[in-house]
């Protein structure tokens, strides 16, 4: 039987990490995502959960810790945010191609700088390229529930690669929201025991990670792991159907909400999904066709599925909660537009960077972004086509 529950964001990925039971987490504290280990020794303090919890002296030490166990045979789990996540760079590429199923949750908070504590995506997208999976949430259920999937698709041997479960700093990891959780021990047989075909303290096994590797071998490894995350798009969609089974929520790359004949959309990632859901609500109201495409799954990016979900829009915001630097798009800009291009589809599209550092997030905000894109099709003219939204010129 379901359990309902109020919890902030934060607790409910602890609560799944504890009916996961993970053999080892290793952890360094950083706000916004301290509380999860805080919760975590909690559990292992009171004999919850058979953890080994690690804690260390840096988040690089932590992911370095992760590498170590989870080569070792161990499922392993730990959590950052922001500049914990940036020190553990140089090692998320390391898991990556060691094909090392390691679970972090990340709750996202803006790099520094200039310092800021507040939520926008900076850590996740900066990260975006080192070869991890990264499911992002709405709201604390599906933060619950993406943890509670993560090491099925992480931990298959079509895919064996690290995961990142992500979800808004503060906005989601501080809020409490009434929630639905599964009983431990339908979570436990859900997860299942890991049980890795290669390990290094496998008997009779000898086996190297993380070796130097000749100009032969490189790019035969790199396309391994490209495999892998290729393999994570099938892999992602059964394991949501199993869960789906249990659980009744149902879950794939992304969230369409009154898409079907949208003539105006928005593209957007995490919590201010549900803000623009609202805009589309109210537009509709006024007899303005708006939808909105939540993205779930960024990593891999399901760049056709998407294309084919925006095949009838004609004018269509993309929005980034976080700034590339590149001056012409933020990375969700760029990935659906090349999306669009190589499908052949052309809507209007203007890409927008907002929320950065915490800003609001309002419908008003949002609306004026439909408000924008009604414009550009009265004019036809795009005008300029990637913009802030909110911001003190």
């Amino acid at each position: 039987m379901a359990i309902r529950d109020r919890l902030s964001g934060n607790e409910a990925v602890a609560v799944a990490m504890r009916q996961i039971n993970p053999d080892v987490m290793p952890a360094y504290p950083i706000t916004p995502s301290t509380e999860i280990p805080q919760y975590f020794t909690s559990f292992v303090a009171n004999g919850q959960v058979d953890t080994e919890f690690v804690p260390v002296e840096s988040e690089h030490s932590a992911m370095s810790a992760c590498i170590g166990s989870e080569a070792a045979g161990a499922r392993t789990i730990t959590a950052t945010s922001s500049c914990g996540l940036a020190l553990m760079w140089e090692v998320l590429n390391v898991a990556a191609s060691d094909r090392l199923p390691i679970c972090l949750a990340l709750v996202n908070r803006a790099l520094s700088g200039p310092i800021n504590i507040n939520c926008d995506h900076s850590d996740a997208m900066g990260a975006r390229d080192t070869g991890w999976i990264q499911l992002f949430a709405e709201n604390n259920q599906e933060a619950y529930d993406n943890m509670v999937q993560a090491y099925r698709i992480a931990e298959h041997p079509d895919v064996m690669l690290p995961i990142m479960v992500c979800q808004d700093g503060f906005i989601t990891s501080h809020a409490v929201e009434n929630i639905t959780l599964l009983e431990d021990d339908v979570v436990k047989s859900f997860v299942g025991e890991y049980n890795p075909e290669h390990y290094l303290l496998k008997d009779g096994e000898s086996i190297a990670y993380g070796p130097y590797a000749v100009t032969n071998y490189v790019m035969e490894a790199r396309r391994a792991q490209m495999q892998g995350l290729r393999n994570a798009k099938q892999v992602a969609l059964d394991v949501a159907k199993e869960f789906a089974a249990i659980s009744g929520r149902e879950y794939g790359f992304f969230e369409e909400y009154k898409m079907e004949d949208a003539e105006y959309a928005m593209v957007i990632i995490g919590s201010a999904a549900g803000t623009a859901k609202d805009t589309a609500d109210q537009l509709r109201e006024q007899g303005i066709r708006a939808g909105v495409l939540k993205i779930r799954l960024f990593r891999p990016f399901p760049a056709e599925e998407i294309a084919h979900a925006l095949r009838n829009v004609r004018y269509l915001a993309i929005m980034d909660r976080t700034e590339d630097f590149n001056t012409n798009c933020g990375p969700l800009g760029a990935e659906i537009k090349a999306a669009l291009f190589n499908n052949n589809y052309h809507p209007l599209t203007l890409n927008y960077c907002y929320g950065l550092g915490g800003r609001d997030v309002t419908v008003e905000s949002l609306t004026s972004v439909f408000h924008d894109l009604m414009e550009a099709a009265e004019t036809k003219d795009a005008g300029e086509t990637y913009r802030y939204l909110s911001v003190r010129e």
